[in-house]
């Protein structure tokens, strides 16, 4: 009794009303021709409905299909447009991740040079734990007119580069689409800042629009390898002598997935990324997790000198996510003892990284930007060698206030990707690994790709460049500060509880000069210290 009632259950009501009414509708058209036409197209819609719900019962790939034929459908619709619907109807201007939409407001707002400003107060709870602020002065400066640009290069660099402190961060062709490229290389040029290639190697796109290129080479040495993956030097120095590279940086690793490698199909492969990548068609574009080049600490920095020699003398350093603190701390010691120092240093947070990643990585592997920042910064003052080597700083940078923490903790500059992704239109839809992407900022697809008109954008990138600079010239003048130079980690407090607050300066105590050398007590480093070798990445002992 119970069987013969289920089509009249919940569950299955939609489709036994389907059926029932694509019989009748049959009949009807059957038996009266005349109301044939009239009733063809409900019989057609109700009809397919009917095939849906007996597919759904048959098919055996989704349980809850086959318990709720036609019905569960539209649990799946509104799973797929949950994003959209939290983002846009539901989400306060604090919430969203990983860009909160008040930011992403404003970087819309300072890439179209609208009003950015905010009324009636902040809607921040200024005494939550982990709040954090910018001390004022109450004898503030005038307002800075300078651009704010530090020199990158060392005794050893014949090249030195004047940077803007906000560039924009390492992202490949490939992973955006040409239009977005041209963008934001045109828009660097305009600004006069510079844009870091990513280790997709460097494109027609970046040098079509003749901006300042950072070319970064990852462990695949796209464009200066040879077939079988190994580093090619003479290619190498044939394509980082273009007067347009201004720095040439090796990847270490990046803060969405440190230690995890990555493939681009065979089939993804087009003729244009072949050229570019120096890959051939046909066969999977692999870039490992580790480097071929070199496996010792000492042999790092014998690579990144060779780099700078084969660029002709320009800045040549390397970007990494910090993970096990001894093994940045054993290229430290290898820079003392071979005497070869990068230029510069970019460290990468795990909140950062535009690309796609397993999740385990993505969300609980490598440091955080700010720790990581710092620890390289007092790494480097503990060796003796902060003065002749820039840090740079990418990890979910996006405004003023982002990039002045990060300096009062040790950068020099920063990087920034998903803000200047913004500026071109990105509208945090997280589809960047699907090749939908709805406003054609990562998507390879043509017609996709074609919505983003390059000269607007180009406009966007420089103006959200510009008034991010502008807003940060108006944050020092207020603390009474010259330049990015003279921030300190004194000038920012941090909420550590509701009745309790501590200055960066106690949550990041700096080391002495050469400490390290001396022997330190400081447990964030001694231990690691000990265990740090320059002959190999394996801790001591």
């Amino acid at each position: 009794m119970d069987t013969m009632l289920l089509p009249f259950s919940p569950r299955f009501i939609v489709l036994t009303i389907c059926a029932v009414v694509t019989t009748l509708l049959l009949l009807v058209g059957i038996f009266d021709h005349k109301v044939f036409k009239i009733v063809l197209i409900p019989l057609l819609i109700f009809g397919a409905l009917t095939f849906l719900g007996i597919r759904d019962l048959t098919q055996k790939n989704h349980a809850v299909l086959r318990n709720y034929p036609i019905s569960a459908h539209v649990r799946f619709l509104l799973e797929e447009i949950r994003p959209e619907m939290r983002q846009y109807f539901f989400e306060s201007e604090k919430d969203g991740m990983p860009f909160s939409r008040d930011t992403r407001a404003v970087v819309y707002q300072r890439a179209k040079a609208v009003l950015d400003k905010r009324p009636f107060g902040t809607q921040e709870d200024v005494y939550r734990e982990g709040y954090e602020w910018m001390h004022h002065s109450v004898a503030p400066k005038p307002r800075a007119d300078e651009k704010f640009r530090i020199t990158i290069g060392g005794p050893d660099c014949a090249k030195p580069y004047s940077a803007s402190v906000f560039n924009i961060s390492a992202m490949s062709f490939g992973a955006l689409s040409p239009n977005a490229v041209r963008a934001l290389n045109a828009g660097a040029r305009k600004g006069s800042f510079a844009h870091d290639t990513g280790e997709g190697g460097v494109s027609p796109y970046h040098r079509e629009m003749g901006g300042d290129i950072i070319w970064e080479v990852g462990s695949g040495y796209f464009g200066c390898r040879n077939r079988d993956g190994t580093f090619n030097p003479e290619l190498f120095a044939s394509v980082a002598g273009d007067d347009q590279i201004k720095m040439v940086e090796l990847k270490i690793s990046q803060g969405a997935k440190p230690g995890h490698g990555g493939v681009l199909p065979a089939a993804k492969v087009s003729e244009e990324i072949s050229k570019i990548r120096g890959v051939p068609m046909g066969e999977d574009c692999i870039s490992p997790a580790y480097h071929k080049a070199f496996s010792t600490p000492v042999q790092m920095m014998e690579f990144v000198a060779q780099m700078r020699k084969l660029s002709g003398g320009k800045p040549a350093g390397f970007k990494m996510c910090i993970g096990h603190p001894w093994e940045f701390l054993a290229i430290c010691k290898a820079m003392k003892e071979s005497g070869l120092y990068p230029d510069f240093i970019v460290v990468d947070g795990n909140e950062g990284g535009t690309g796609a990643a397993p999740l385990e990585f993505m969300d609980h592997l490598g440091m955080p930007m700010r720790e990581g920042v710092n620890f390289v910064h007092n790494a480097l003052i503990g060796i003796g060698a902060r003065d002749r080597i820039k840090i740079g700083a990418s990890g979910k940078i996006a405004t003023a206030f982002d990039m002045a923490r990060a300096m009062a903790i040790g950068a020099d500059w920063c990087n920034s990707a998903r803000g200047f992704m913004f500026a071109l239109g990105c509208i945090q839809s997280l589809s960047c690994h699907t090749d939908r992407c709805p406003t054609g900022v990562t998507s390879q697809d043509p017609i996709r790709n074609r919505a983003l008109y390059v000269p607007d954008k180009i406009e966007r990138v420089y103006n959200y460049h510009h008034s991010t600079l502008h807003a940060l010239t108006e944050l020092l003048a207020a603390a009474g500060l010259e330049h990015t130079k003279d921030l300190r980690p004194i000038h920012f407090s941090q909420r550590s509880s509701t009745t309790d607050v501590r200055t960066f300066a106690q949550l990041y105590p700096t080391l002495r000069p050469g400490e390290l050398l001396e022997g330190t007590q400081d447990p964030r480093f001694r231990d690691a210290w000990a265990m740090a070798r320059a002959d190999s990445f394996q801790p001591a002992g």
